[in-house]
């Protein structure tokens, strides 16, 4: 994943054989957790949305490295915290990672849950892209029958509709872990940044 600073971006992936990432309410509301301590201090979350195997992030990069405090063990030898650089894609393998752990400890498995790479499409710099120019392992595909739809558009669209065409809710509304309750509905808002998504003349 390369971000660049100032950009949209779709992140995305899913359970590693298209298993189940999220085995209970819990597990969604934990993931939730993680996102804000390892997306929200670099970037403004404009839609999201968490399925039984896979997630979506919609974000726009405000940075991509941060000072990051040393661990603990490092700083209980000095008086002084150290600080080291920690990067987005860092930040969202740590997230992974730790993530794995947890469901790893409550499933009694072991191995790799995510698949080994998580996708980051930008949404402002995709001149080079077809108009068939998002595709997940599995098989989903957003296309662009016109061109007056722009991609930021056709992805927030997207993936809030993603649990309707899954045919687990039949409105996007009803789906508990995602944005569009707290866009749209009376969810008070646990990711998103609605002023941002206002400036991007999204809704």
């Amino acid at each position: 994943m390369n971000f660049q600073q100032g950009n949209l971006y779709h992140i995305y992936n899913q359970g590693n054989n298209r298993q189940k990432i999220f085995f209970n309410r819990r597990n969604y509301l934990y993931f939730i957790e993680k996102i804000k301590i390892h997306v929200v201090p670099f970037s403004d979350v404009i839609a999201w949305c968490l399925m039984p195997n896979h997630f979506h992030l919609m974000v726009e990069v405000k940075e991509t490295i941060r000072p990051s405090i040393t661990n603990n063990m490092e700083r209980a030898s000095n008086t002084t915290p150290k600080t080291k650089s920690l990067t987005f894609n860092t930040s969202i393998g740590i997230m992974l990672r730790s993530y794995t752990r947890a469901i790893n400890l409550q499933e009694n498995r072991t191995g790799s849950l995510f698949r080994e790479e998580t996708k980051a499409i930008c949404l402002n710099q995709i001149q080079d892209k077809s108009p068939t120019w998002f595709s997940v392992a599995g098989g989903t595909i957003i296309n662009i029958d016109s061109p007056d739809l722009q991609y930021p558009n056709t992805c927030y669209k997207y993936i809030h509709d993603n649990p309707v065409k899954a045919g687990m809710v039949k409105e996007a509304a009803d789906w508990e872990f995602s944005s569009h309750g707290e866009i749209y509905g009376n969810r008070e808002p646990k990711l998103v940044e609605i002023e941002s998504i206002k400036n991007l003349e999204l809704f």
